[in-house]
């Protein structure tokens, strides 16, 4: 006899619950962007000559109206982020003061120079070099100095001016998170402009801004990817290349990315994306060796000096005498407007990885990290494409311009062992396709949801929603245009985000001023921090301030037990003091406590009092918080009978102070409360 098992509903719920669990959604955010996409890709889906005309117009307009917009705006961040990384600012923590690096240096910077690879990069590393050879912007082409300037021109496009968006957007989200405690969103860089405006439809506007910008940004990668991805493909396995097999490539992509929000696969894609840059530099070396190696050494070092030499002139050239309106729209102001969408989404990356980081540590890591990738990747196969064509191959150069997806697996083809290293080129173009859909679906996820911390993540259907609404959005651009319609699609939707843009810079620069001016105030009352502390006699009347009561409290290692009934003991009770007497002087003022009981780490997992003046957007935070710390060792014998010892250090709103008070009396512990709200008020009146 059989039995029907019915299915457990419990079963069914935990299942959906699993999808839908996860901070709330932000609505005004979702649904405007949403809606704008989909509008978007039923236009260009039902009406593509239409779509096609009227993006084609819209682009024209906004070259002649705002090219010089873009110009400007991408010289104007890369100055102001090398500036504040040579400032007195580039010391500034992205975080507490107390924070250290999550990752080694080692690792940090294994993870910026993966940021700086991508399918596109081996797209344009052969069709750029290859087109501006044959249809230079200016002057003649085919010849020497068209050779010379082919390859510096996609340095420059690929170069350090985009990756100073990518800094800027990666640091402001860093200090205002890590920092300033505000959420990992757009609008937080706002706010010392707005203020708590920010909460309401501004900061709404300005992050359906980052979202569409993040869309059609990974929605060109995305397109370029299927399109490389397709040519592979046919010279692989004879998949014919057309709107059919690149719709199969973005579901695949699609569900590749499913699969990842509701599997936390995780693991798996770290570990893909790390054996990605080992195959890139494995093929980029092989293209190298088994070419000619002199010649491509000679020209990498040509083209950094002529990128360092020919880099001011670039970085401000509109052509406005030469009229070359559609080359820069197709090249220049394409670049920098994809630079912009991304910003966003890059920026999100770069602030999860960097925290603790300096702001010097960081503008210097993501300036040089990933060009010197861009530098190795566009030298080597640029110069082996424009060799091929130098040597007399006029049918690769004709091939290169008419399919520029073509043109990598055409150079490829004239190597030894030629298909396997074009199955080893689709399996890295596939798994960096892959990567950056999954990537884009949660960072797009992120930035409409309302996130309760950093460490959380949009919910996964969110991510699912966006994975398919970007893959929706990469088949219409591509029926009605192919590439060139995504190029375009992203000079017109970069623009409202460059706007953001700035608003990020002086945002960011009105907090870093109030960041410098905090720290002149602790230097001003270093003295009074001295002569109050020094100023108690004792407690209930005892002399305490002689050397021998000053070292026992010195070698005094206590436990993590003994610390936190300290701090319930003697720190509390002196902060509601000095509380009660604010709120008798007219300063609102609350005492909050935490009992801990979670392990230590540099968030406070451990018991702390804190000690809050409110009023204004500057409160006053004094903080005492349980923290373990390693016992000193002398001559390798640890002081005492334990390996680590319990500290209550003292935090402000700019993070730990990196002194203990523990064995403080209540009288000492309030003078130095107190020396600190005397600083902070030194502060607020030259804020």
């Amino acid at each position: 006899m059989t039995t029907a098992v019915t299915p457990d509903p419990a079963v069914k719920r935990s299942s959906w619950a699993f999808l839908t669990d996860g901070p709330p959604v932000r609505k005004p955010v979702f649904y405007s962007a949403v809606i704008g996409v989909l509008v978007m890709a039923t236009w260009a889906i039902f009406a593509p000559d239409q779509a096609e005309t009227v993006i084609g117009e819209a682009v024209a307009r906004v070259v002649d109206w705002f090219g010089w917009f873009y110009i400007l705006l991408t010289t104007a961040v890369l100055a102001f982020v090398l500036y504040l990384a040579i400032s007195r600012y580039g010391s500034i923590k992205l975080g507490p003061d107390h924070s250290k690096p999550q990752f080694s240096t080692f690792a940090w910077a294994s993870m910026l120079f993966a940021a700086g690879i991508g399918t596109d990069v081996m797209f344009y590393a052969v069709a750029e070099p290859v087109s501006q050879y044959m249809a230079p912007p200016t002057g003649d082409p085919e010849t020497t100095a068209a050779a010379r300037e082919a390859t510096v021109w996609t340095l420059f496009h690929y170069g350090i001016s985009g990756w100073g968006l990518y800094a800027l957007m990666g640091m402001a989200l860093a200090y205002f998170t890590y920092r300033m405690n505000l959420p990992l969103a757009v609008r937080s860089a706002l706010y010392p402009i707005f203020g708590r405006r920010i909460d309401g439809g501004l900061g709404h506007t300005v992050d359906t801004a980052a979202v569409l910008g993040t869309i059609f940004g990974v929605a060109t990668s995305l397109g370029i990817g299927v399109v490389f991805l397709n040519q592979g493909l046919n010279i692989l396995f004879d998949v014919p290349v057309g709107l059919g097999a690149q719709i199969g490539l973005i579901i695949v992509a699609v569900a590749m990315a499913a699969i990842s929000a509701t599997t936390g696969v995780d693991k798996g894609i770290r570990f893909l994306s790390q054996l990605n840059v080992i195959l890139a530099l494995g093929l980029a070396a092989y293209v190298l060796l088994t070419g000619r190696t002199s010649f491509i050494l000679n020209a990498v070092v040509m083209n950094v000096g002529d990128y360092v030499q020919t880099f001011p002139r670039k970085t401000m050239e509109t052509f406005a005498f030469e009229g070359a309106t559609q080359w820069m729209s197709l090249w220049t102001l394409f670049f920098w407007a994809w630079w912009i969408a991304w910003a966003s989404f890059v920026g999100q990356f770069l602030a999860r990885i960097s925290r603790g980081r300096t702001i010097r540590q960081f503008v210097a890591g993501t300036m040089i990290i990933p060009f010197t990738y861009i530098v190795m990747w566009i030298s080597i196969f640029g110069n082996a494409a424009l060799e091929r064509i130098r040597g007399g191959d006029d049918a690769f150069a004709d091939a290169a311009l008419a399919s520029p997806e073509a043109g990598f697996y055409s150079l490829l083809q004239e190597y030894p062992l030629s298909s396997v290293i074009i199955a080893v080129s689709v399996f890295v173009g596939l798994l960096f396709y892959v990567t950056s859909a999954d990537s884009g679906a949660l960072v797009m996820g992120n930035l409409s949801s309302e996130l309760r911390s950093v460490q959380d993540d949009a919910a996964p259907w969110l991510r699912i929603v966006w994975a398919s609404t970007t893959g929706l959005l990469t088949i219409a651009v591509l029926a009605v245009g192919g590439i060139f319609a995504l190029q375009y699609a992203t000079v017109i939707f970069g623009l409202p985000f460059a706007f953001v843009i700035v608003l990020v810079m002086l945002g960011l620069l009105k907090a870093l001023r109030v960041e410098g001016r905090r720290a002149g105030t602790v230097t001003r009352a270093l003295p009074m921090i001295v002569t109050g502390r020094d100023a108690d006699t004792g407690r209930e009347g005892h002399p305490e301030s002689s050397w021998k009561a000053r070292l026992a409290r010195a070698v005094n290692f206590v436990d993590v037990e003994a610390a936190t009934a300290y701090l319930d003991a003697v720190v509390r009770p002196a902060l509601t003091e000095v509380a009660h007497e604010l709120e008798e002087r007219g300063v609102p003022t609350q005492v909050s406590q935490a009992a801990g009981g979670g392990e230590d780490d540099e968030d406070g997992g451990l018991a702390w009092v804190e000690l809050r003046a409110l009023g204004g957007d500057d409160p006053f935070v004094y903080r005492v918080q349980v923290h373990e710390s390693p016992v000193p060792t002398y001559g390798g014998r640890m002081i005492g009978d334990r390996d680590k010892y319990a500290r209550l250090e003292v935090h402000t709103v700019g993070g730990g102070q990196d002194y203990d008070v523990m064995g403080y009396s209540a009288t000492q512990i309030i003078h130095d409360c107190l020396d600190h709200y005397e600083g902070h008020l030194e502060f607020l009146r030259l804020a």
